[in-house]
């Protein structure tokens, strides 16, 4: 696997939790904030490598963030779960269907079936609305999948009481909405180079990681590095959290690209 492991380039596309930051209607300081790592999309990210790229997770800000990246095509997006701020930009992958045709995607069962009645227009096999996307759904269970010539090792954590999917690629793993992961599922995320995660705010919440958590969990996986996305106003100022992280541990923000 060494021999053939591929560079792999990660794009930040969003690093908000599912309001963004700013919040619509919101005061607070960081919502009011002109250091630009302050203003979140919502989290999703881009990996490419060779000529292929992939997203995980397209939200409501997806338009936006392709035209900021200036991406001229993607192979194919993987789903971590159905909430909209993951999958509400779903019809703006009309553009890229018409280069490549039908659009893979990856999901689990319970994402597809919820897609399926929320997009309806999209996957509809009989009457199609002409302009709609093609999607090619792939499901996602916990047994390895390549996409392209990378193999992606699913890793399922819970978010609150929802089993949602995350995703180990090579050395570099993606977990966003994580409250709690087992330790047969912990075991598939050992000796990463990266690993990114949700840091949400400070207080507990019932379906996210606080800070807290978040850095227990890094220490107990103990990847060379990590970066925390998913992360909303409540944490605080980019700048003034990021004094008190412990050495390898960042909080990520929109427009951050990395190598692994």
């Amino acid at each position: 696997m060494k021999k053939d492991k591929k560079q792999l380039n990660i794009t930040f596309l969003g690093t908000g939790t599912s309001q963004g930051i700013p919040m619509i209607a919101s005061n607070d300081p960081v919502c009011l904030s002109i250091d630009l790592k302050d203003k979140r999309l919502r989290s999703s990210i881009l990996i490419s490598w060779d000529d292929v790229s992939y997203v995980i997770d397209c939200g409501p800000d997806f338009r936006y963030q392709m035209l900021r990246e200036n991406v001229q095509l993607i192979n194919g997006v993987l789903f971590t779960h159905d909430h909209a701020d993951h999958t509400a930009g779903i019809d703006d992958l009309r553009p890229f269907c018409y280069k490549i045709g039908e659009m893979p995607i990856y999901v689990n069962k319970k994402t597809l079936q919820s897609l399926e009645q929320r997009f309806q227009y999209i996957f509809s096999k009989e009457n199609r609305y002409p302009g709609a996307p093609s999607v090619l759904p792939n499901i996602v269970d916990k047994e390895p999948f390549f996409i392209g010539d990378v193999e992606v090792m699913p890793i399922e954590v819970m978010h609150g009481n929802l089993p949602i999917s995350g995703y180990r690629i090579q050395d570099f793993a993606y977990l966003t909405d994580v409250k709690s992961i087992v330790k047969s599922e912990k075991e598939k995320l050992k000796n990463l180079d990266v690993l990114v995660v949700n840091a949400l705010r400070e207080e507990p919440h019932p379906t996210h990681f606080n800070l807290q958590e978040a850095l227990d969990f890094v220490n107990e996986m103990k990847p060379k590095k990590t970066y925390f996305t998913h992360i909303s106003h409540k944490l605080g100022f980019h700048a003034k959290v990021s004094e008190n992280l412990p050495k390898n541990v960042f909080l990520a923000y929109d427009g951050l690209k990395i190598t692994v």
